[in-house]
């Protein structure tokens, strides 16, 4: 069956999902956690092939962190699934209810998307996360991931699968494609598929949209900023600047750039650099950085790389407004933070900079759906329609108008026999 097939079977499937009880989502959800923990050492060993052809065809070291799915990445996505089943169901809410008139009543209801298609890096955990999202908010999902780890996201899918129908999920809740000349058939669908998620470089990004009819949602890269205001705790940015470089450098929430404003620099760059240089990251500054510490210049490139990488780049600014002039030209609207004591200077930050998410005194590295309490994340938008930020359930949810009457037609209305009298109700 082509993908084109698939789709228009999980078009005309979707409302069977979408209809499925809460209870029936999250049992089948409980059924995938217990098939990825009894099934272990087939992924594993899955992953090890994965993982020895990588390193033949002299993979990097960064995406071989994105490739690796151990014990401890299991447990991780075991756990997540638990925590999204904990969670409230996004479906069926009302969000409002109007009273149009004394037997005309208005409610906007929460509703799946309907058909995703998701197409992202050589990440599995990523795959676990992203189907049980989609299950759990009543959405079909076509899956492609990277085919550097073929075999793992192969075995994961096909537990998955097995697990959700078994739980009482339609058989077309998900699809696998796994050929890159899928993708492009894929872009095609749009007849069937409501959304496309795409997870990688800007020029693939860039791709996917220019080919495709099907609305587009998601990031390409992630350089992140972090500026050091005149106002900053030293004791407290230090750590900070650390943990968002080097926690887990292969992240697109990882710092990239780092601006200190000119009035801290002399007290704070030999000891960062110091704890820098402790964390083996490599730090690259401007002429006027290199006066203060001994490291590599830096080149007008660097301030617009994502490096995914212990590599960090660094300038000097004279003032906030510099600062927030610089995050918004170079950088890519992910997730920027200013480390500042002083509020007035925080609260000019977050109303400036046109991030996704915006932080002071914190890790950029705590852009997650996870960290939110999502429940984890299909992604993370940089857009601004519909979904910004790591998109959970919530993101991956729509809603509908219903209208219950009782006979009533618009002509009265517009023949004045009857008036609106619009009263909003307490939604329960």
């Amino acid at each position: 069956m082509t993908i084109q097939e698939k789709a228009a079977q999980m078009k005309l499937d979707s409302p069977k999902l979408a209809a499925t009880p809460a209870k029936v989502r999250d049992h089948a959800l409980e059924l995938i956690a217990q098939a990825l923990l009894s099934h272990k050492n087939e992924i594993l060993g899955a992953n090890a092939r994965d993982l020895q052809t990588a390193e033949q065809d002299g993979v990097s070291a960064q995406v071989m962190k994105r490739l690796r799915f151990d014990e401890h990445k299991l447990t991780d996505v075991i756990r997540g699934i638990h925590d999204l089943i904990a969670l409230p169901d996004p479906l069926a809410r009302i969000q409002l209810k109007r009273e149009l008139d004394s037997d005309l009543l208005l409610e906007r209801v929460s509703c799946p998307i309907g058909v995703i298609g998701v197409i992202f890096e050589a990440r599995p955990d990523a795959l676990v996360q992203i189907a049980s999202l989609c299950l759990k908010s009543g959405n079909c999902v076509i899956l492609k991931g990277g085919s550097e780890t073929m075999h793992t996201n192969r075995c994961l899918f096909a537990l998955i699968h097995q697990a959700a129908v078994k739980g009482g999920l339609p058989e077309s809740c998900m699809f696998q494609a796994e050929a890159r000349s899928e993708i492009n058939e894929l872009l095609s669908c749009h007849e069937s598929v409501d959304l496309l998620i795409p997870r990688g470089s800007n020029a693939f990004v860039r791709y996917i949209m220019e080919h495709s009819q099907i609305p587009v949602m998601g990031h390409s890269d992630g350089i992140c900023h972090i500026y050091v205001d005149k106002d900053a705790d030293i004791a407290k940015a230090i750590p900070v600047i650390v943990d968002a470089k080097s926690q887990y450098t292969a992240a697109c929430n990882a710092a990239e750039t780092l601006l200190i404003h000119r009035d801290i620099a002399d007290a704070l760059l030999p000891p960062l650099y110091q704890a820098l240089r402790d964390a083996k990251v490599e730090v690259r500054g401007t002429q006027e950085i290199r006066r203060l510490i001994d490291c590599l210049p830096a080149k007008e490139e660097d301030f617009s790389t994502e490096y995914l990488d212990l590599i960090i780049s660094i300038k000097l600014v004279d003032s906030i407004e510099e600062a927030i002039d610089h995050i918004n030209r170079y950088g890519s609207h992910h997730t920027d933070a200013i480390l500042t004591e002083n509020a007035d200077a925080a609260e000019q930050f977050m109303r400036y900079v046109d991030s996704a998410g915006v932080y002071q005194n914190c890790s950029t590295r705590f852009a997650d759906g996870f960290r939110y309490g999502f429940g984890a994340e299909v992604g993370i938008s940089t857009g601004k329609l519909h979904a910004r930020g790591p998109v959970g359930l919530e993101g991956l949810c729509t809603y509908k108008y219903q209208l219950f009457g009782n006979g009533n037609i618009v002509g009265d209305y517009a023949s004045g026999i009857r008036q609106f009298h619009f009263q909003d109700l307490d939604v329960e």
